[in-house]
Protein backbone atom coordinates (compact mmCIF):
# COMPACT_ATOMS: atom_id res chain seq x y z
CA UNK A 1 0.00 0.00 0.00
CA UNK A 2 1.28 3.36 -0.80
CA UNK A 3 2.63 5.80 1.92
CA UNK A 4 0.18 8.29 1.19
CA UNK A 5 -3.20 5.71 1.01
CA UNK A 6 -1.62 4.42 4.44
CA UNK A 7 -1.74 7.71 5.93
CA UNK A 8 -5.60 8.59 4.41
CA UNK A 9 -6.32 5.58 6.10
CA UNK A 10 -5.46 6.72 9.51
CA UNK A 11 -6.76 10.09 9.20
CA UNK A 12 -10.09 8.30 8.33
CA UNK A 13 -10.05 5.85 11.48
CA UNK A 14 -8.82 9.08 13.66
CA UNK A 15 -12.11 9.69 15.90
CA UNK A 16 -11.20 13.38 15.45
CA UNK A 17 -10.91 14.04 11.72
CA UNK A 18 -13.55 11.11 10.98
CA UNK A 19 -17.40 10.74 11.64
CA UNK A 20 -19.32 7.55 11.25
CA UNK A 21 -22.44 8.18 8.72
CA UNK A 22 -24.83 5.82 6.96
CA UNK A 23 -24.40 5.84 2.89
CA UNK A 24 -28.01 5.13 0.87
CA UNK A 25 -28.40 3.87 -2.40
CA UNK A 26 -31.37 5.27 -4.12
CA UNK A 27 -31.31 2.64 -7.01
CA UNK A 28 -30.66 -0.21 -4.91
CA UNK A 29 -31.92 -1.00 -1.40
CA UNK A 30 -27.83 -1.08 -0.71
CA UNK A 31 -26.81 0.79 2.67
CA UNK A 32 -23.51 0.79 4.45
CA UNK A 33 -21.79 2.27 7.15
CA UNK A 34 -18.93 4.61 6.24
CA UNK A 35 -16.80 7.47 7.49
CA UNK A 36 -16.57 11.01 6.42
CA UNK A 37 -14.71 13.90 6.93
CA UNK A 38 -17.34 16.61 6.84
CA UNK A 39 -16.72 20.13 5.87
CA UNK A 40 -19.20 23.21 5.71
CA UNK A 41 -18.00 26.07 3.97
CA UNK A 42 -19.83 29.21 3.15
CA UNK A 43 -19.95 29.46 -0.64
CA UNK A 44 -19.97 33.08 -2.78
CA UNK A 45 -22.35 33.08 -5.99
CA UNK A 46 -22.41 36.01 -7.51
CA UNK A 47 -25.56 36.91 -9.69
CA UNK A 48 -25.45 40.31 -12.02
CA UNK A 49 -23.99 42.56 -9.43
CA UNK A 50 -24.91 40.63 -6.40
CA UNK A 51 -23.05 38.64 -4.31
CA UNK A 52 -24.76 35.71 -2.41
CA UNK A 53 -23.48 33.67 0.66
CA UNK A 54 -24.51 30.12 1.23
CA UNK A 55 -24.16 27.28 3.70
CA UNK A 56 -23.12 24.57 2.27
CA UNK A 57 -22.52 21.17 3.62
CA UNK A 58 -19.84 18.93 1.57
CA UNK A 59 -17.82 15.92 3.02
CA UNK A 60 -14.92 13.25 2.09
CA UNK A 61 -15.05 9.47 2.09
CA UNK A 62 -12.71 6.76 1.01
CA UNK A 63 -13.30 4.94 -2.61
CA UNK A 64 -12.34 1.97 -0.44
CA UNK A 65 -15.56 2.78 2.05
CA UNK A 66 -18.30 3.95 -1.28
CA UNK A 67 -16.84 2.84 -4.85
CA UNK A 68 -19.65 4.34 -6.41
CA UNK A 69 -21.65 6.80 -5.43
CA UNK A 70 -24.32 8.77 -7.18
CA UNK A 71 -26.44 11.99 -7.05
CA UNK A 72 -29.44 11.17 -5.17
CA UNK A 73 -27.89 8.81 -2.78
CA UNK A 74 -28.43 9.63 0.73
CA UNK A 75 -25.73 10.45 3.59
CA UNK A 76 -26.70 9.96 7.10
CA UNK A 77 -24.79 11.55 9.71
CA UNK A 78 -26.37 11.32 13.08
CA UNK A 79 -29.81 12.27 13.01
CA UNK A 80 -29.48 14.61 9.84
CA UNK A 81 -29.78 13.04 6.28
CA UNK A 82 -28.66 15.06 3.52
CA UNK A 83 -28.77 13.56 -0.51
CA UNK A 84 -26.13 14.09 -3.24
CA UNK A 85 -26.17 16.52 -5.60
CA UNK A 86 -23.77 16.95 -8.68
CA UNK A 87 -21.61 14.38 -9.77
CA UNK A 88 -19.29 12.55 -7.31
CA UNK A 89 -15.48 14.29 -7.47
CA UNK A 90 -12.45 11.96 -7.16
CA UNK A 91 -9.11 13.32 -5.52
CA UNK A 92 -5.90 13.33 -7.96
CA UNK A 93 -4.44 9.82 -6.58
CA UNK A 94 -8.54 8.20 -6.94
CA UNK A 95 -8.17 7.69 -3.39
CA UNK A 96 -10.96 10.39 -1.93
CA UNK A 97 -14.52 10.88 -3.06
CA UNK A 98 -15.90 14.73 -2.30
CA UNK A 99 -19.48 14.83 -2.30
CA UNK A 100 -21.94 17.92 -2.05
CA UNK A 101 -24.56 17.04 -0.17
CA UNK A 102 -27.88 19.07 0.76
CA UNK A 103 -30.54 18.96 3.22
CA UNK A 104 -32.97 15.93 2.08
Amino acid sequence: MPVFAAAMDRIFIHAAMATPALWISATTSEERPIRVIARAPDRITEFGAGRFVSDTMVVDVRLSDLPAPHPGDLIVIGADSFMIQGEPIRDRERLIWTLDLRPA
